[in-house]
């Protein structure tokens, strides 16, 4: 494996304000890596200038073992790039927004009618921007993106304000390209989505990135506890220690079926940072 995507040292000011200090990061191709943080934490700042966007203040970046400053038209038109609805044109049906784009990566109208199909709005593709819902609209984010095919593709917040099934949708659709061996750069502030998703993730609070691993990794890091937490068909709430002198007990337990539901009190990610930050995740 070789690192499609790589960050040293990188810093950011906007003024006097610090927005990205020293971050570091190595990401491998075809993984998901997933940045997580609140708004404010520098997430889509770092987006902007891994694209180009954006001039750091100090350190380095390169993608497909290029400086992001060295970088040219043919190896931005290997990136694809999902912020906020960027690029979307409001009196534009959804067809006519791809076919713009199309004219510019010269793909083909077939290509578009598929990329419309495969993100679920072939039967919008004649509906201006402005009559789309949230989840339409990122959902035609996300077409403009696969159409030219892209090696890396950005996601900023891609499901933020969705509801669970338009969310779910869009989570398909980014494993399908994770599938065909694509490096996806997530940022998020949704732990569900990060720890379904990413293969990596860090964690990152005022421009530094406090934790990194993949997310049940960091979450068995900060398991304290260590306690098994079971629920009984009587009932009962249990509580043992996570050692193997229960052993015996769990058993005993398992073998007359009273054991309803069991679970370990590792911490999720939200709880992780909490403890790093004193802050949450929605924050």
């Amino acid at each position: 494996m070789s690192a499609e995507i790589e960050v040293k040292g990188l810093y950011h000011n906007f003024g006097k304000k610090n927005v990205l200090d020293g971050i570091e990061l190595m990401i491998e191709k075809g993984e998901i890596f997933g940045l997580l943080g609140p708004s404010g934490a520098g997430k889509t700042t770092l987006i902007n200038i891994l694209t180009g966007q954006l001039t750091s203040t100090g350190g380095s970046a390169s993608i497909m073992g290029k400086e992001v400053s060295a970088l040219k038209g043919n190896d931005f038109r290997q990136i694809g790039i999902m912020m906020d609805h960027f690029g979307l044109y409001e009196r534009m049906n959804c067809y006519d927004n791809l076919k713009f784009y199309e004219m510019l990566d010269g793909k083909s109208d077939m290509q578009i009618v598929d990329v419309l199909k495969h993100v679920g709005l072939e039967g919008a593709r004649k509906t201006n921007v402005s009559d789309l819902s949230k989840g339409m609209r990122n959902r035609l984010s996300l077409a403009r993106v696969l159409l030219r095919c892209p090696k890396i593709m950005f996601l900023d917040e891609p499901t933020s304000g969705l509801d669970p099934a338009t969310t779910e949708s869009i989570h398909e659709l980014i494993l399908q390209e994770k599938k065909k061996g694509t490096t996806i750069f997530l940022t998020t502030h949704n732990m569900h989505e990060a720890e379904k998703l990413c293969d990596h993730i860090a964690l990152l609070n005022e421009g530094k990135i406090v934790e990194y691993g993949a997310p049940e990794e960091i979450c068995r890091r900060y398991n304290h506890q260590k306690k098994l937490l079971l629920h009984l068909t009587d009932g009962r709430n249990m509580e043992l220690s996570h050692d193997a002198a229960v052993g015996k007990i769990l058993a005993e337990l398992f073998e007359n079926g009273k054991v309803e539901t069991i679970h370990s009190t590792e911490p999720n990610l939200e709880t992780v940072f909490m403890e790093l930050t004193g802050k949450g995740l929605d924050k």
